[in-house]
């Protein structure tokens, strides 16, 4: 990873060509300084107009690689924020799966269950009942232990004659 020769050649010039240009990790990358950065962006408002910003030190797309490579990075991961409230930096970001950043979103119903505190669909996943029931149970003005522990009534499919 040699950079340019010549008058803008070393580390320090902004013309520095790190050899990472195109890669998916360069796009992680770029797509996160745009969130963050860029007011016209479609995503902008959940980020950088929320005042989530990037650490001064991943300005440096040299330097979130080598962070990224010893923290797991690989292609089927996506960066998240482990608090989805702050910022983009080495103690608060991971690499995670599409279904763990699912359920790390603002947005997620928590509930509370024996003590334990999960998403509506990890407990759903838990317990083997479909989402939608578990959150019909819950908006209709179930117990969670109702909800979660009621057995759910079987539905036959198509229509049964009148006797």
């Amino acid at each position: 990873m040699s950079g340019i020769k010549g008058i803008h050649s070393g580390k320090d010039s902004k013309l520095y060509v790190h050899g990472g240009t195109g890669t998916r990790l360069h796009k992680i990358w770029l797509s996160m300084k745009e969130r963050c950065n860029r007011v016209k962006h479609p995503w902008y408002h959940a980020y950088g107009g929320r005042g989530i910003k990037i650490c001064e030190e991943w300005d440096d797309f040299s330097k979130f690689r080598k962070w990224a490579m010893a923290n797991g990075y690989s292609n089927e991961l996506t960066i998240d924020r482990i608090d989805c409230n702050g910022n983009y930096e080495p103690n608060n970001c991971r690499w995670a799966t599409m279904k763990e950043q699912q359920n790390n979103k603002r947005n997620n119903r928590i509930i509370e269950y024996k003590g334990e505190k999960y998403t509506l669909t990890q407990l759903a996943e838990k317990i083997g009942i479909n989402k939608t029931t578990l959150k019909e149970r819950l908006n209709a003005g179930w117990s969670v232990d109702d909800a979660v522990e009621r057995p759910v009534r079987k539905r036959t499919k198509g229509w049964r004659q009148s006797a």
